[in-house]
């Protein structure tokens, strides 16, 4: 699979989870995808969630864990800064 192809995947498997973030009035956004390791910024009510955590590990990463080949890690772009 292309790095395209991956990011393509990526973007698609994250419109899953979306709706069940924009339900509760919060969102997620795809930044980059470095090493495996998927980059992600979280907007409304998901900043400064104390459920944020584990929203990102055992809903946005599981999901891309087992729909995306070779993602080893979901993290904030935040945490770049």
């Amino acid at each position: 699979m292309t790095q395209e192809e991956k990011i393509k995947l990526i973007e698609k498997t994250i419109e899953k989870v979306r709706p069940y973030l924009n339900a509760d009035g919060g969102d997620v956004e795809f930044v980059k995808l470095e090493d495996d390791i998927v980059y992600v910024r979280v907007h409304g009510a998901c900043v400064g969630c104390s459920a944020l955590d584990m929203t990102l590990k055992d809903g946005v990463e599981a999901l891309l864990l087992d729909e995306v080949e070779g993602i080893k890690e979901v993290r904030l772009a935040e945490d770049l800064f």
